[in-house]
């Protein structure tokens, strides 16, 4: 059978170069333009690396246009009805989902893995009592590498097995420290009687002097939560944490590279900026105006969680979450203000034809602040939130990185378009 090729001619020089087509199992085809320098003397210029793939990956795949999400080939609707956070994780790493005595074996190995070195726990008390939860993430997933100098050979694959059940074991003491720490409450060690989810509830808001007694269903709503934050493809953090490592850097490193870049409200963080939004916002009657606001080209406001720089039919997720949200509230019987203002905002948003027409649906951000609202998770704590449950994504995505036999160092291009050459000028002869 022969390849499918594109060829590529230089007008100016009449050279040619004929690019061999990559065909994966779903999506668009890749056009190998790797020899594109060497025969042409050219790069690509592609500005936020929306026509590019980076890499092969067998982890995520995703359709913005037809609303798509699924993970080793299983659909997020199933996983979120269907499992559990914990076994999309073993599932992200391990390729296929775990028998039960696979899965038991995973939980058990997760329990012994979830306490951190007592002397971490110093580290916090170096931040400001209201330093930002994403600013001490980033700095205490970082200095986990200072604990094991002699398991995290790369490329040993052992070793990035056991670095990779550190990282999902350890993530939930890591968060809840940061939310006891801004709180003023002693830390909570694990408690391996409960599950993955629970026991982070009960290391978040136990207290003390008081038995910790979860709700089943503010567990359940957790849980989904981070089955739909677990892994996103290729975006802005993934990225990140797959430049950081073809560095071969530690790994907590290119964790904590992940974190720092899924701070910026454009990622992570755009489910907290959805609830300033809906703050703002104060009442339903007040919608029209800002929904005017946002189609106002001189007016720098934006209605946030809609769109995606990828999904251009509905979220899956958003669908997804939209229920639980639902669910969460009425069974909870939770008096959710910002709940009637969103529901609102999306009625009239879906209605009108300048959103319909630029398919500026409701994404995974538009809810998922109010859950964690709803479940008295402050709001600079959401991105934290996402950043423990993206990082079973981020360590799966570093493990296949190193295990690809395409490994190499990202090196990006640039198109220069600075001063010309000139020489120096002594500073008593500049004018």
């Amino acid at each position: 059978m022969t390849m499918r090729t594109v060829i590529i001619t230089d007008k100016a020089t009449g050279k040619t170069v004929e690019c061999p087509v990559h065909e994966g199992r779903y999506g668009a085809p890749v056009v190998d333009l790797k020899n594109l320098y060497k025969d042409l003397g050219v790069f690509t210029f592609d500005p936020g690396y929306g026509s590019t793939a980076a890499c092969r990956s067998g982890i995520t795949y995703l359709d913005g246009e037809e609303g798509v999400l699924m993970h080793r080939g299983y659909s997020i609707e199933h996983l979120a009805e269907k499992s559990t956070f914990l076994e999309v994780a073993y599932l992200l790493i391990n390729g296929e989902l775990p028998n039960q005595q696979q899965f038991d074996e995973w939980v058990h190995v997760i329990k012994m893995h979830g306490m951190t070195h007592e002397h971490l726990s110093r580290f916090y008390q170096g931040f400001r009592y209201d330093a930002h939860p994403m600013s001490m993430l980033s700095s205490v997933v970082a200095s986990v590498a200072s604990y094991y100098h002699n398991t995290t050979d790369i490329y040993n694959p052992e070793h990035r097995r056991l670095t990779a059940q550190r990282v999902i074991a350890k993530m939930p003491s890591l968060v809840s420290k940061i939310y006891r720490y801004g709180s003023g409450l002693p830390f909570v060690y694990p408690d391996n009687s409960r599950n993955y989810v629970e026991n982070f509830s009960y290391m978040m808001f136990s207290w003390p002097t008081e038995p910790y007694i979860a709700n089943p269903v503010a567990i359940r709503a957790l849980d989904l939560l981070f089955i739909l934050h677990a892994d996103h493809e290729q975006n802005a953090s993934t990225s990140t944490v797959r430049l950081a490592g073809s560095a071969e850097t530690n790994p907590y490193a290119c964790i904590a590279a992940g974190v720092a870049t899924l701070w910026g409200k454009a990622h992570g963080g755009a489910n907290e900026a959805v609830i300033d939004m809906l703050t703002e916002i104060g009442d339903p009657k007040n919608i029209q105006k800002f929904v005017d606001r946002a189609k106002n080209k001189d007016d720098n406001f934006r209605l946030m969680g809609f769109g995606h720089r990828v999904y251009k039919n509905y979220d899956p997720r958003a669908k997804i979450i939209r229920q639980a949200c639902h669910d969460l509230l009425n069974e909870m019987h939770l008096n959710q203000p910002l709940f009637d203002i969103a529901m609102e905002l999306e009625r009239i948003a879906l209605e009108d034809d300048y959103f319909i027409s630029r398919k500026l649906y409701p994404n995974v951000d538009f809810y998922s602040g109010l859950i964690y609202q709803a479940l008295n998770i402050p709001t600079n704590m959401f991105t934290p939130m996402f950043a423990l449950a993206r990082s079973a994504g981020w360590i799966a995505q570093w493990m296949e990185m190193l295990a690809d036999p395409d490994f190499r160092i990202g090196r990006p291009r640039q198109l220069y378009i600075g001063a010309e050459k000139r020489d120096y000028v002594g500073i008593a002869d500049r004018k």
